[in-house]
């Protein structure tokens, strides 16, 4: 979506902090499609331009490799030294609660508990927290949790997978079209290139067709800002991109693009390790 003007800003302006922060808004993620690479996540994650953030570095305690919401504390997506890789989203459904703990420390607990210890912690404490999605994967299944779920607590297997703002595989446009590609950049992209191919797919600006768009509660405005993979304006928009990829030869590399105001990029790092043994 291009820029849009101050008279417009209201449409976004009126997210609070809570419903926003510390969440990706677009995760794609295939397991074990490809002959060479067991795990590929893709995501962008929205937030306002100016709630502080730390690019992604190693932490010390725990020990992964991630962004840190400053105010918070928390994290959006996050990788072991073993390339598992956890992320959480926020559920767009129009309820204004914020939540009495930040969705940010979702991704950490999702790395360090076992599933069943997991499970039973968040079937707990769903009301404790606003609206989320978490997604936990490996080389070999990923685990689904969320508290707008009927059902909450999936494994999934192999597959090409799509999550934004409603549950998993929700046929939202843009995550059609970005599954789409992802599972077409698996099939002809050579690895090498894998990464780039991959962040310049995810800077799709595409708004979804008015007779397309979900209804998430926020107004048709919002839905319209709302349904393009990247988003760019004055203050709200997609603030970093992050492909993982981890190869069967125990190599894990992760990219990160940060993004400033209206689409511009910034700082581009790139993390390579051998998994441990």
């Amino acid at each position: 979506m291009d820029h849009l003007p101050d008279s417009e800003w209201p449409l976004t302006q009126s997210f609070s902090s809570e419903t926003t922060g510390n969440t990706m808004c677009l995760i794609l993620f295939a397991i074990d499609q490809h002959p060479d690479l067991p795990l590929v996540v893709a995501a962008n994650r929205d937030e306002f331009y100016e709630r502080p953030t730390e690019a992604m570095h190693w932490w010390s305690a725990p020990e992964i490799l991630a962004g840190r919401d400053s105010r918070s504390g928390g994290t959006w997506l996050a990788i072991t030294r073993d390339g598992s890789v956890a992320a959480v989203t926020n559920v767009r459904d129009g309820r204004p609660e914020a939540g009495e703990r930040s969705r940010g420390s979702l991704p950490i607990a999702a790395l360090e508990r076992k599933t069943g210890d997991l499970k039973r912690e968040l079937d707990t404490s769903h009301a404790q927290f606003a609206g989320y999605n978490l997604v936990r994967a490996n080389g070999q299944r990923g685990w689904y949790y969320s508290n707008r779920d009927s059902h909450p607590g999936r494994t999934l297997f192999r597959g090409a997978y799509g999550l934004s703002n409603h549950l998993l595989q929700s046929p939202w446009p843009k995550l059609v079209r970005l599954r789409h590609s992802l599972v077409q950049h698996m099939r002809g992209t050579p690895v090498a290139d894998l990464h780039d191919a991959l962040i310049e797919a995810l800077m799709d600006t595409t708004p979804a067709p008015d007779g397309f768009l979900p209804d998430t509660g926020v107004g048709l405005e919002r839905e319209r800002f709302l349904s393009a993979p990247f988003i760019r304006s004055e203050h709200y928009g997609t603030r970093a991109t992050t492909i993982v990829s981890v190869h069967r030869n125990g190599e894990i590399q992760v990219t990160e693009q940060n993004w400033r105001a209206r689409g511009e990029a910034g700082p581009r790092q790139t993390f390579r390790w051998i998994r441990p043994s």
